[in-house]
């Protein structure tokens, strides 16, 4: 459990710059200039991903089941996490209407992602790991949203063409992870297949 959670420090940690520490992070991204900053951020975010996996592995091994979750959760852990595949696409399709409404789609995503994960699985390794990212996107999502009223940034009306390439992707990329990808990298088969 100590390396899950030395991961989870390391890797939100280096995402949470902009919540906790902003003027710091600017202060660090002229001293050190943009690509010095981006590399030290990036080492650390890899570092703690790593440690995030394999201490999440090793709290599987030995499981401290919280609560049993009803099988329906699994169901609308689902259908959660396609929408949560539709706002990851919106993060990089331009123009599409998820991104002109939300502004920042893909920490939207992480909520639904996380909140998904949280209703379908119930031990203690799962709290931390997807509780911890949930806290996580809640804070950057409205963070990111003071800064962008404050600025008064705006985003690109979204077209329709666009939004339904958005949803395209995103599904696809969905049905692939659901029926292939999380068996094979999380050795847990969603749909029980």
């Amino acid at each position: 459990m100590e390396l899950l959670i030395a991961g989870l420090i390391l890797f939100l940690g280096a995402h949470s710059l902009r919540i906790v520490a902003d003027d710091w992070r600017t202060q660090m991204l002229e001293d050190l200039g943009e690509k010095k900053w981006k590399g030290l951020i990036s080492l650390v975010s890899i570092a703690g991903f790593v440690l995030m996996i394999v201490g999440f592995d090793h709290a599987r091994i030995a499981p401290l089941q919280l609560w049993h979750p009803p099988v329906w959760s699994r169901h609308l852990a689902v259908l959660l996490t396609l929408i949560a595949f539709i706002l990851l696409a919106a993060t990089y399709v331009p123009r599409n209407f998820f991104k002109e409404k939300i502004g920042h789609p893909m920490i939207v995503s992480v909520k639904l992602w996380a909140f998904a994960h949280l209703l379908a699985n119930g031990t203690l390794a799962d709290l931390l790991l997807f509780g911890s990212f949930l806290i996580w996107a809640v804070l950057d999502f409205r963070v990111s949203r003071r800064r962008d009223r404050m600025n008064g940034t705006s985003y690109p009306e979204g077209a329709l063409t666009n939004t339904l390439l958005t949803v395209a992707v995103g599904a696809a990329v969905w049905a692939v992870f659901l029926l292939w990808l999380h068996a094979r990298w999380v050795g847990i088969a969603p749909l029980g297949m």
